[in-house]
């Protein structure tokens, strides 16, 4: 296994976020729990150079030369989302101050190896696109059941839409414009170190703010799909 990308997903719940009444289609509360949680991943292991979340989701990938726990994909895996996990539950408080945590939530993992470097992107690209593709879905199925219809009316009246259509949808019957919702639920979260001196806000980069330290662990919004954001970042990860 060296020489070798190595991603671990932890992912996690689905009656969880039922019980505990999360804002359909989207929780932004939620979300950025899970974003301080991935912070505090990177913090604790160096050798983890970049995550990417969406909705219950967390890839983390790991540098190429790393050798945490002597590459032991089992005790990778258990490190990471046990420490994943209990940061969830201690900071559930900082973002539902005023709901009770019924039941701990349970995040599973599992690693994946992807040998280059353009396999890899890819993989992360493929994570975005189904984000998007989700989060379009999900807000058209999630209006119309708040208007009204059933679950299962909601569903057969998208069967078979495309992305032109399901905006038309938004916009003509709920007033929403799909590419003016917030990046968080369109983009998903990238978590990484910089390496200069950005602004950020809770964590998250923002412009008009003082800069914090090179090497902060931050969260952006950003386009990762395309090359641009890996040739303005090639610390994150190596070309070779």
């Amino acid at each position: 296994m060296l020489k070798i990308y190595f991603v671990e997903l932890a992912w996690g719940f689905g009656r969880f976020s039922d019980v505990h009444e999360f804002e359909k289609p989207n929780d932004e509360q939620a979300l950025k729990l899970m974003n301080s949680c991935a912070v505090a991943v990177l913090e604790e292991f160096e050798d983890i150079h970049f995550a990417y979340g969406v909705s219950d989701e967390y890839s983390f990938v790991l540098k190429r030369e790393s050798e945490l726990y002597q590459r032991q994909s089992s005790k990778i895996i258990s490190a990471i989302a046990s420490l994943f996990t209990s940061t969830y539950v201690i900071r559930w408080g900082d973002f539902f101050p005023h709901k009770e945590l019924k039941y701990p939530p349970s995040f599973d993992g599992r690693a994946v190896c992807y040998p280059t470097y353009k396999i890899l992107l890819d993989y992360l690209a493929w994570r975005q696109v189904d984000c998007h593709i989700n989060n379009q879905y999900n807000t058209c199925f999630w209006m119309l059941v708040k208007s009204g219809k059933t679950k299962t009316q909601s569903q057969d009246y998208l069967k078979g839409t495309q992305t032109r259509e399901k905006n038309e949808l938004l916009s003509s019957q709920f007033g929403i414009e799909y590419n003016t919702l917030p990046l968080i639920f369109r983009m998903g979260s990238s978590v990484f170190r910089s390496k200069e001196a950005v602004a950020v806000k809770n964590g998250v980069v923002v412009s008009g703010k003082k800069p914090k330290r090179e090497g902060e662990v931050v969260v952006d919004h950003c386009n990762i799909i395309e090359r641009g954001f890996w040739e303005e970042h090639p610390h994150i990860l190596s070309y070779s």
